[in-house]
């Protein structure tokens, strides 16, 4: 069988020889804006941006301390009219606990509305709203005000009572996270609901719970 010898040749190089650019940044800013803005709760000043962290940066998620079936830790704070408030005071009774991430921005102005509007619903439950985000006694009570909110607002300067309870945050740890607990008349928690885009869902998950107890 005769044999076929191709000649020698070397490839032409058809590909252009790219090497993989590497970022010297850990970060990939997704957001900027040049004036102020908001973002359902968070809130963005001049100049500043909003990062996603690299996989290399990515911490490990923090899942929830507080559990249902658990009383969690007690706390005192105060509320909008600069008066301290314990969890304990709600003992005997339902209450619903709502960590925001801050006043006057869209996502959680709709979540405040959305409980102002059910609040004769949760009385008739017999239950109270406590809800609770880092800003101080006057910014909640312009923002109790503004919009007639009839229940209880509380100032976690810090996040201390978030942190305590595990609250999870969001948009890769730059977002403070929207949960809500319901505690029973025993103070036990029997549902921990986290939605940070749909703020109206909360007050419908609580409510179902409450009405079946």
């Amino acid at each position: 069988m005769a044999s076929i010898s191709l000649p020698k040749h070397s490839l032409p190089s058809v590909l252009p020889n790219h090497k993989p650019k590497t970022s010297s940044s850990h970060s990939h800013p997704i957001l900027s804006k040049s004036s102020q803005s908001q973002f359902y709760g968070l809130k963005l000043s001049h100049s500043t941006s909003l990062a996603i962290p690299s996989s290399s940066s990515v911490k490990t998620t923090i899942f929830a301390k507080v559990n249902k079936g658990q009383v969690p830790p007690s706390f005192t704070l105060k509320d909008q009219d600069g008066k301290t408030l314990s969890l304990s005071k709600f003992k005997g009774k339902p209450v619903v606990v709502y960590f925001y991430p801050a006043d006057e921005t869209p996502g959680c102005t709709k979540q405040a509305c959305a409980f102002r509007d059910s609040y004769e619903k949760f009385k008739k439950a017999g239950a109270e709203v406590v809800g609770i985000s880092g800003d101080d006694p006057s910014s909640h009570k312009a923002f109790a005000k503004k919009y007639r909110l009839p229940f209880t607002l509380l100032s976690d300067e810090g996040n201390k009572i978030r942190k305590e309870w595990g609250v999870p945050a969001d948009l890769f740890g730059t977002l403070p996270g929207r949960q809500t607990y319901v505690l029973d008349k025993k103070g036990v928690v029997q549902l921990i609901y986290n939605n940070q885009f749909q703020p109206e869902k909360h007050i419908d998950e609580t409510l179902k719970l409450l009405q079946s107890l």
